[in-house]
This record gives C-alpha cells, structure tokens and sequence, in this order.
C-alpha cells in the first residue's frame, strides 16, 4: 500500500465522547473510542469493573453485565459515531436510539472484562442511520445486534 493510500483513523476519549452524548455516570457505558474510519465503523471500548452499581443485584454473588447495558453500550457507541463524524463545527445534535434488532447473547461479560463495540454502518438515509453491533472480549463474541439511531437538532 503506497503511503498516499492510508487511511487515518480517528478517535474520541472520555472527554470528546461527553462532549457528543448526554449521558452521564452511571449510564455512560463507553470508555474510549478508537479506529474511527469516518461515520462508516468504529470500536467502542468499555472496561467493566466491579464497582458499577448494576452488579449489587445482577448478581450478588455471581456478577453479570446485563446484556441490555450491552445493547445501550452499542447504541452509545453508535450514537458517538454519527454526532462525531458531523464535526465539532456542526450545530448540536442529539442521537435517538430507535430499533434494535437480530440481538444476540453469546456469553457472559464479568467485571475484569474489556468489551470492544464493532459497530459498522449498514445505511443512512437523510437523519436515519443502521448499524450492525458486535460485542467482544478477548477476541470472542459475546453480543450481538442490528441497531438504528436518528440524529436531531439539540
């Protein structure tokens, strides 16, 4: 590959990714943001500790990430894409979580675990994207899910 062929590859920390959602702790479910290719694909990165408070009581004494936390880690992940990639000299937008789709639990994800969120654009018509989602740790898949957002004016 020639060097004027590469593609750069973008990114958001903590700080960017606060800058394009509304969430905040405990429901901001994402970490980091890497290998951004435009509004087409990235990876979400979320590191699950112990001291979430979802897992006093899923479960006790066998702590699980709800597989929806996956689902809206995802829808997170998704969402930061498509505010990102309009830039930061866009007006402000919001991202609306609209349909999730073809969800799939493959295996529990336990505090220690780094799950990366492979989202991919499938389609974007006018302010209507769809995303294929992929959770994984370690190389293995641990979720999966068809998710459409929409963008509107803050």
């Amino acid at each position: 590959m020639e060097e004027t062929d590469k593609k750069t590859l973008d990114s958001a920390d903590i700080m960017r990714i606060m800058e394009v959602l509304p969430h905040r702790y405990p429901f901001l479910l994402i970490d980091k943001i890497v290998e951004m290719d435009g509004d087409d694909s990235c990876i979400g990165i979320k590191n699950v500790t112990i001291n979430e408070p979802h897992f006093q009581g899923h479960f006790p004494t066998r702590p699980v990430m709800p597989g929806v936390l996956l689902i809206e880690a995802m829808a997170q992940t998704a969402g930061a894409l498509c505010v990102h990639a309009k830039g930061k000299d866009s007006p402000p937008q919001l991202v609306y979580f609209m349909t999730i789709d073809k969800a799939k639990f493959r295996k529990p994800v336990v505090p220690g675990d780094q799950v990366h969120f492979h989202v991919k654009k499938i389609r974007q018509r006018a302010t209507i994207w769809k995303f294929d989602a992929v959770a994984m740790v370690d190389g293995a898949k641990v979720a999966e899910a068809e998710i459409s957002a929409m963008l509107v004016d803050a």
